[in-house]
């Protein structure tokens, strides 16, 4: 008997539940619609035999207690926050925080006419971000909040284009194929910009020697009169370099002495710029260099702020072209708006202006210092057991860039002592241990630690260098030294247990479950809602061009 390799769950057990409304037609037509008074939530209309929506909308509903109870069973499949060591985005809201969350859930960050003191916090937030910036007043600096970095990076790309594109035509030149310059390290979202704004993406390679982030050296290969600026990423999703801003900005002073041609810069700082200004006040990166323009961070990822929210400052009102902004008369008054969404909930900018107030520069900086001493801690033991290499350098002393044997790491509670970078551990497999348990893939390691909970991607580089996998961790506020010393206890326990396996046992292991799980949610997608695709793309279509060769991982902005 040949086994099917894929089984759909929801097909055998609505084949199940139909055979049994069949059998029992009669009883059940005799007790439907009967009210059962019952004070459990877990007595209610879907049953064993009536399955709870999933993919249509029901005609009767059921009593608030049953549908919370419900949702909340279905969310307790869910991973526990702390231990989704893949993600930046913070996970962690004091009770005080909560209670304004809760008190201000219904408000609508797009309505200043009705929510005046909202639009003042907002407004105090972006002078709060512009200052620690290092922006000028006189200069008079604009922003605002926005979903995520997401859309704070692509209103940065078009606020480029569109100067790029007025230049262009005062001059009588062409503008129909804009270019923009970004490392082969970028994240997603810069890629989405390029993809959906219609402009040439041109990626910089990375190297180990350019500390797998954008190639300065190699900038001048990439640039021509259809630049429209270059996206340098404050803290690099893949090992947590920081970019070398100065150096990209020194590039393109003399490019620009050269040809006349002044290309601007957006930095990305979604995580970085929460993270520099307090713990590496010494990199120039920032409004203090006159070619950046613009600037975009995530407010919920080191701002420490819930899901949802993102930021973006230009140094002028000069550098967001009035072609982007709007004004808005059917709300009660006149407003601008120049953001891509409208309607979001304004909570999340009160969380931000809570965080500030709160912890002011002193409490960020206690807090991200720490994340980064944890990071360091991680670093230096993982690299002690010598099975493992690091690829992120922020645990070595500033300018320092290769493995320092465990007697000789110096150790200081500065941030500035070493390389500047994220709390970001990115690790792989060493040499050494390569060569001495050839059976043990690095995927399994990833694979094994979340059966115990965690979250730790196990993926390549960029291209250059995809043939090297890294694992990562991003050290968040929540993580305690205790959490620290479990994770690295589980890290040493699984791979000691990988070592002592069976090769063939190992060779299986080595194929996450990711792709039976893709394949089941495709299934039942197609059950309920006809034939369609990973990734979105329409049946019969290629989705190769989804994205690097190479595959995608989850950076999350």
């Amino acid at each position: 008997m040949s086994l099917s390799r894929h089984i759909s769950a929801d097909d055998l057990l609505r084949q199940h539940q139909e055979r049994h409304k069949n059998q029992n037609a009669h009883k059940l037509s005799v007790t439907k619609g009967r009210s059962l008074h019952v004070a459990s939530p877990y007595i209610n209309r879907y049953t064993a035999w009536e399955p709870i929506p999933k993919y249509k909308l029901p005609v009767d509903g059921v009593d608030a207690k049953s549908a919370y109870q419900i949702i909340h069973d279905d969310l307790d499949l869910d991973g526990t926050p702390n231990l989704n060591l893949a993600s930046f985005v913070s996970t962690f809201v004091e009770d005080e925080c909560m209670r304004l969350i809760t008190e201000n859930v219904t408000k609508n960050l797009a309505d200043s006419d009705e929510y005046p003191a909202l639009m003042d916090i907002h407004s105090r937030c972006i002078s709060m971000l512009a200052s620690m910036w290092n922006a000028s007043p006189n200069e008079k600096p604009i922003g605002s909040a926005t979903t995520g970095s997401s859309e704070a990076i692509h209103l940065g790309g078009l606020a480029m284009k569109r100067r790029w594109q007025e230049k262009r035509t005062a001059e009588g030149k062409d503008t129909s194929r804009p270019n923009i310059i970004m490392g082969a390290n970028a994240q997603v979202a810069l890629e989405k910009f390029a993809r959906y704004f219609e402009v040439e993406a041109r990626l910089v390679p990375v190297s180990e020697e350019s500390n797998h982030c954008m190639d300065a050296s190699k900038l001048h290969e990439y640039l021509d009169e259809n630049t429209i600026g270059v996206f340098v990423i404050l803290g690099s999703t893949y090992t947590g370099h920081y970019e070398p801003v100065q150096q990209i900005s020194d590039s393109l002073d003399k490019y620009e002495a050269r040809t006349g041609i002044s290309i601007p810069i957006h930095i990305d700082g979604a995580s970085g710029g929460f993270v520099a200004p307090f713990c590496h006040p010494n990199t120039v990166w920032d409004f203090r260099l006159k070619r950046v323009h613009s600037i975009n961070t995530s407010g919920h990822k080191y701002g420490l702020v819930s899901a949802g929210l993102g930021w973006i400052i230009w140094r002028s009102e000069e550098y967001l072209p009035k072609h982007l902004v709007f004004e808005l008369k059917y709300l009660g008054g006149v407003e601008q708006s120049f953001t891509l969404n409208f309607s979001r909930p304004g909570n999340q900018v009160i969380q931000q202006y809570y965080n500030f107030i709160h912890l002011g520069q002193q409490g960020y900086h206690r807090i991200q210092s720490n994340s980064l001493a944890n990071a360091r801690t991680l670093s230096n033991v993982l690299e002690s057991s010598g099975y493992f290499t690091c690829l992120s350098e922020i645990h070595r002393k500033k300018g320092v860039h290769n493995h320092v044997p465990a007697g000789a790491i110096e150790d200081s509670d500065d941030p500035e002592y070493y390389n500047p970078g994220l709390p970001v551990v990115a690790w792989r497999l060493s040499d050494d241990f390569k060569k001495d348990y050839p059976h043990v893939k690095q995927a399994s390691i990833s694979t094994m630690l979340r059966v115990k909970g965690y979250i730790i991607p196990n993926y390549p580089l960029p291209p250059n260098e995809a043939d090297v996998e890294i694992l990562r961790v991003v050290v968040r506020e929540s993580m305690s030294c205790d959490l620290l010393e479990q994770l690295f206890e589980d890290i040493l326990i699984v791979t000691e247990t990988l070592i002592a396996s069976d090769p063939i046992d190992m060779a299986a292991l080595a194929h996450p479950l990711q792709s039976i799980q893709e394949q089941s949610h495709i299934a039942r997608a197609h059950t309920s809602l006809g034939p369609v695709s990973r990734h979105g793309t329409p049946p019969g279509e290629s989705s190769k061009a989804n994205g690097h060769k190479h595959g995608h991982y989850k950076g999350v902005c």
